[in-house]
Order: C-alpha cells, then sequence, then structure tokens
C-alpha cells in the first residue's frame, strides 16, 4: 500500500458529479480492481459453500467416507480462499477510502489556495467545512463499497446458475426477485436522495451561521443582539432536525426493507425446496445447499443496496465538490506568462502614482486608510490593476512569480495551529539565526521566552492563547523570516504599545536592509524611520520625499500623521455595554 497522500493528486474532472466519481475511481484503480477482484473470490467462495455442504450431506447419507473426506476439504479449502480473500478485500477498501478522502482534501485544498481571497466571496464557510469533515467521507464510501458491491452481484449470479442447473422453478425465482427487490429498494433511494439533498444544504447554511455568531461573539454582546442571533440559529437549528428526521425516515425504511425483503425471500425459497424433497425432486442434501444459498442471499442483496445507498450519499456530496472546484479565482495567470525582470526592481502603481523603490525602506501614509489597504492590494496582485514590476505589469507574471517576489503582511493574516517555529518557517528553510533576528526585529522574543517550550511550543488555533499584540508581532516576524525581495506591510504596529512599536521601528529598516519595503503606516515613530515617505490623498499621491521634510511643507500630511498620533495617545474607553459584555 503506497503511502498518503499522494505527491501529486492529478486534475480533477469536475464537468459532473458522475464524472468526478469516475476520476477518483480512476485515480485509484489499481487498489480498485484488486479489492474487486477479491471480494468477488471472497463472495464466491461464500457461495460455494452451501454446495459443498449439500454433498458432504448426501455423502453422509450415502455412508460414503471417501465422498466425505473430499467435500470436507473442499469446504475446509473455500473456508481458507475466503478469509484469505476477505483480509485482502478488506485491505484494499480501506486504501480506496482513504485515497479518494486524501485525494478529495488535496484537491479541494489547492483549489481554495487558487480561489483565494474570492473564496468567501463565493462560497459560505459552513459550505467549506462541510465538504471537509461530511462529503470526503461520503466519497471515501462510494469508492469503498465498489469492491463489495461487485462481489455481492457476481456472487448473486454465481448462485442463480447453481439454482438453475439443480431446479429451473428455484433458478427462477432468484432471478427474477432480485431485480424485483432492487426496483422495490430504488423506489426508496430516489426520496432518499432528494432528502439527503435538503439535509447537507442545511448543514452547510447552519454551519456558516455558527461560525458567523462565533466569530463576532463580542460584538453582537456588546449591541444587544447575541439573543437575536442566538434566536434565529435555534429556529434554524430546529428545521435541520426536521429535515434530519426526514431523511432517517426514509433510511429507517430503507433499513427495513433490507432485512424484510431478502427474509421473505429466503423463506420462499426455503418452502419451495421443502416441496420438492417431499416430492423427490431434490435430495435432503439439495435442500440444505438451497437453504444456503437462500442464507447467504441475504448478506449480496443487503450488500447492494448499501452499495446504491452510498453511491447516492457519494453523488451528492460529490455535487458539493464540484461547486467547490468551478469557483474561479478574481486573478487569475496570463495564458502565456512573460519573464519576469530579473534581480531587484521598483514597484510601481499607476492607478495612485506610488512608487516603491528598489532596496529601499520606503513608507505610505494615507489620508484614508482605506486608500493604503487598496493599494497594497493591487501592489501585491490580489486585485487587478495597472502595477509594474520593473516595468513588466504584474498581469502577464506567472501568479506563483508574484507571490513569490511580492510578499503583503497585513493584519486579516492568521496564525495557524502547530509548532511556533512551523508557523514561523512554514517551508522549514530558515535556521535559527535568521528566525532570532526576525523575532528581535518584530520585537516578539519576550514571547517566545515567555513559553514553557519555546520555538516547540504547539500554537492554539488562530493563536487564541496570545493577545491580538502578539499576534501581530509573531506574524511581522513571519514575514520577516520568508525574507522576500518585496515586502509590504499594512500597519504592522497598529495593536502594540508605544515603546513596544519604537523598538520595532528601530530594528525593522536594519533588518530589511537593501531590500525593497513599504510600510503603509501613520506611525511617526515608524515613519521617522524611514528611507522615503509616500503621502496618498483621495487615492492619488500628493508629495514623496522624508519624513520631516513633509511635516514641514506638506500640511495635510502633518494633519493625517498628527492626528494619527493623537488617536494613538488618546486612551480607548470601551462603551458601558461593551465592557459588561
Amino acid at each position: 500500500m503506497r503511502p498518503l497522500p499522494v505527491a501529486d493528486p492529478g486534475v480533477p474532472d469536475h464537468r459532473s458529479a458522475t464524472r468526478l466519481l469516475l476520476w477518483l475511481a480512476r485515480c485509484a484503480w489499481p487498489s480498485l480492481l484488486a479489492g474487486i477482484g477479491f471480494g468477488i473470490v471472497w463472495t464466491v467462495s461464500q457461495a460455494l459453500m452451501p454446495a459443498a455442504i449439500g454433498r458432504a450431506v448426501d455423502a453422509i447419507t450415502a455412508r460414503d467416507q471417501g465422498d466425505l473426506l473430499r467435500w470436507g476439504a473442499v469446504l475446509f479449502a473455500l473456508g481458507a480462499v475466503q478469509a484469505g480473500a476477505g483480509i485482502a478485500r478488506h485491505r484494499c477498501a480501506v486504501a480506496n477510502w482513504l485515497g479518494t478522502a486524501y485525494r478529495t482534501v488535496q484537491v479541494t485544498i489547492d483549489q481554495a489556495n487558487r480561489v483565494g481571497a474570492a473564496l468567501p466571496k463565493r462560497m459560505a464557510a459552513g459550505e467549506v467545512v462541510s465538504i471537509g469533515t461530511s462529503d470526503i467521507n461520503q466519497l471515501g464510501n462510494a469508492m469503498e463499497i465498489t469492491a463489495r458491491g461487485t462481489g455481492a452481484v457476481v456472487a448473486i449470479v454465481t448462485v442463480t446458475t447453481i439454482l438453475l442447473g439443480t431446479s429451473v422453478t428455484l433458478g427462477l425465482v432468484v432471478l427474477i426477485g432480485v431485480p424485483v427487490l432492487l426496483v422495490v429498494v430504488g423506489l426508496l433511494i430516489r426520496p432518499l436522495h432528494r432528502r439527503q439533498q435538503a439535509y447537507r444544504d442545511q448543514v452547510g447554511t447552519l454551519a456558516t451561521r455558527a461560525g458567523d455568531i462565533v466569530g463576532g461573539l463580542r460584538v453582537l454582546r456588546g449591541v444587544g443582539g447575541e439573543a437575536v442571533f442566538s434566536a434565529r440559529y435555534r429556529t434554524e437549528s430546529q428545521r435541520l432536525r426536521d429535515d434530519g428526521v426526514r431523511v432517517a425516515r426514509v433510511e429507517s425504511l430503507l433499513s427495513g426493507a433490507e432485512v424484510l425483503l431478502p427474509g421473505a425471500f429466503v423463506a420462499l425459497i426455503t418452502w419451495l425446496g421443502a416441496r420438492y424433497v417431499l416430492s423427490g425432486e431434490i435430495t435432503a442434501g439439495q435442500l440444505v445447499a438451497f437453504y444456503g444459498y437462500a442464507a447467504f442471499l441475504v448478506g449480496p442483496l443487503r450488500t447492494i443496496t448499501e452499495a446504491i445507498d452510498k453511491i447516492t450519499k457519494g453523488h451528492v456530496a460529490a455535487r458539493r465538490v464540484i461547486d467547490l472546484l468551478a469557483l474561479r479565482p478574481d486573478i487569475a495567470d496570463p495564458a502565456e506568462p512573460t519573464p519576469a525582470p530579473a534581480g531587484p526592481a521598483d514597484l510601481v502603481d499607476a492607478v495612485s502614482g506610488t512608487t516603491v523603490p528598489a532596496g529601499r525602506f520606503t513608507a505610505l501614509v494615507a489620508a484614508t486608510p482605506q486608500d493604503a489597504v487598496e493599494i497594497a492590494d493591487r501592489l501585491g496582485r490580489y486585485v487587478d490593476g495597472d502595477v509594474t514590476l520593473g516595468g513588466v505589469p504584474l498581469r502577464e507574471l506567472a501568479l506563483a512569480t508574484v507571490r513569490r517576489r511580492i510578499l503583503v503582511a497585513d493584519n486579516d493574516a492568521r496564525l495557524f495551529s502547530g509548532p511556533l517555529r512551523d508557523e514561523l518557517d512554514p517551508y522549514g528553510v530558515a535556521d535559527d539565526q535568521r528566525i532570532t533576528a526576525a523575532l528581535v526585529a518584530a520585537s516578539a522574543t519576550d514571547i517566545v521566552e515567555a513559553l514553557p517550550d519555546g520555538l516547540a511550543a504547539v500554537v492554539a488555533e488562530r493563536g487564541r492563547e496570545f493577545s491580538g499584540g502578539q499576534q501581530q508581532r509573531l506574524r511581522l516576524a513571519r514575514a520577516l523570516v520568508a525574507d522576500p525581495e518585496v515586502l509590504v506591510l499594512v500597519e504592522p504596529t497598529s495593536a502594540v504599545d508605544a515603546h513596544t512599536e519604537a523598538r520595532i521601528a528601530a530594528g525593522l529598516g536594519a533588518a530589511r536592509s537593501g531590500r525593497t519595503t513599504l510600510v503603509c503606516t501613520t506611525s511617526p515613530l515608524v515613519l521617522d524611520r524611514t528611507e522615503h515617505v509616500v503621502f496618498v490623498e483621495n487615492g492619488r499621491v500628493r508629495a514623496a520625499g522624508p519624513h520631516r521634510e513633509l511635516l514641514a511643507t506638506v500640511p495635510a500630511y502633518a494633519a493625517t500623521v498628527s492626528r494619527a498620533e493623537a488617536e494613538d495617545a488618546e486612551p480607548v474607553r470601551a462603551p458601558a455595554e461593551l465592557s459588561a459584555g
């Protein structure tokens, strides 16, 4: 069994849910075919056992010791083959399940990375969570059942052939009865499919609602909206429960049919076989064999209904996955990417007139903070814009090249769970000296020193054990460890106190010496350490030069910086209702 996950999951066929299922099957074809082969051997060996038992009974009746030993040996051999094939089939089935689940996770994560910032705009968070927690299970189940399902079909054909050779009537009962049972099951599967679809939709909606409530709980408490949103969640939760009950109602009928219909089938075959024994048409051994066939058929019939159910659920899940795979990012690669300029180069935003000189520590001050965010997004090509790197438009470069050379670090970035060292150095390429230097520049050494395990400490989800200022400093350290050719920092000191900000301002320029750096900020402490400042008003560059020169010559710049300084100095008092929360 090869290791999972695979290095290259491939390109999924997302033209339809059926095509996606077939693509997953093709990707796992060696294990899938092996599982089907072992599944056939496993079930056929079981199907032949009643015949061997029947022959042994006839040997006992005839007092033929040699024949009894031969059929006993055949029975033992069939048992051994069944045991070996069963183990191999189960191993292949588990491999198929895991391989499909891992591959689905890989392609969906790759797609989420490609869509990037556009994903939350196109698909609710609850839908994405449901794909990762529920749909991959259903797709895995659809692949896992193929081995047992195929074996069940072959076993039924085998038993039907044997019965037709012994008694045409009994063979016809099986030949006609099995399709009738499958039709009855199919009548239950159709409404189950519809109700599963509705239930799956409601699960995604409710998961999104829960995420929104948890994410904004403090704000909701502050404005008194917690009760309103909780009531809405309860209403939708009850609706989900009702949908679940409707699904369970059909599933219970299906489960009952899986027992009742095959049971009635067994009773019919046993009754017919007993009549034929009494009339002398078949022997006692054949009756035992017929009863064994009838009892054995319960398993394959239930397996077939289980296969129909799991493949149906897998089809529903595949439709959800292709909804994600069909999304397209706002920013796409050009058909024929242009080679990137060699060496450091100026980064220019023609829309605002902002120029980030190569190899210099530059600051961008915007009278309106949103202007700075929009410029940073254009410079990093997170939104389309007329931006050039060394005279080459970013839209003509491969997106991977842009991401490798230009890193935009803002306060929307998150800390992920895992060892802190891996958090700061995701690619594992930095040595201790480089990580330590980044922590010093970001004034974050005290954070690491306070952790019992230091860099080996495990970060919780979203770094919730750290304060806002600590998270900001760790994010800054992560950006510095990455050491990109161009680093764009958006308000990297907005959540720290003045003393910490002064230390960061002093260390940032040295850490990025000779590298192209743009800091979007209005902090005088940071601005005083930069080599060059660009002032933007109403979306356009109004002035550029050293910080102190702009303070003396550009009133609007001085007013913007002074306002920011006054806001930092003013103590923050929370409203009474927020404090109460």
